[in-house]
């Protein structure tokens, strides 16, 4: 799956790339880029694709960031058969707003503040508190090593509530919107 194409022009300049460079890279021309980029042109689906391994290959020679850098290494753990009470007690006191649920070292969910506010509205309040993760959680968040590209996590992170982040098959930390905010500083 590919990137919005609306989101081109933005990793260009983020970059530092000129639009004649990118052309010259995806083999079309300085105004098909820009009309790309003003919307006035839709591309197809190989264009795209040269598009933005062009920009993924010059982010990656730009930046030599790695999903380890920008990870929080501090991983709030719950338990499938913790209550939702447990959750929202948890992120109010530490100022999150997921946390992924483990059985044992197994990862089976996260639990995120969007979804307990859906889950409240069909639920209610008094039955939501004392409902267990199990029966609340969302599928389990992707997991990526350690040194994976940190161009690679903006794309991830528009998708789930969170990364999280392995090293020798341990998870030693977690990625959220705000830590890929970090890379862009």
């Amino acid at each position: 799956m590919l990137p919005r194409i609306d989101s081109i022009k933005q990793i260009r300049l983020k970059i530092g790339v000129t639009q004649k460079t990118l052309a010259s890279m995806t083999g079309v021309s300085t105004s098909m880029i820009n009309q790309i980029e003003s919307g006035r042109s839709q591309p197809s689906y190989e264009t795209a694709r040269k598009i933005f391994d062009s920009l993924v290959s010059l982010e990656g020679s730009s930046s030599s960031h790695k999903a380890g850098d920008f990870c929080s290494k501090d991983v709030v753990k719950l338990k499938p058969s913790n209550t939702l009470h447990d959750a929202i007690k948890k992120m109010h006191t530490l100022s999150i707003s997921q946390i992924p649920i483990f059985n044992g070292n197994e990862l089976v969910g996260v639990i995120s503040e969007d979804g307990i506010v859906k889950h409240l509205a069909d639920i209610g309040e008094s039955e939501l508190k004392n409902a267990k993760l199990e029966d609340t959680m969302e599928p389990a968040p992707p997991i990526v090593d350690y040194n994976t590209p940190a161009h690679v996590l903006v794309p991830l992170i528009r998708y789930s509530k969170c990364i999280l982040v392995s090293k020798k098959s341990k998870i030693i930390g977690i990625i959220t919107a705000s830590d890929t905010l970090r890379m862009i500083e």
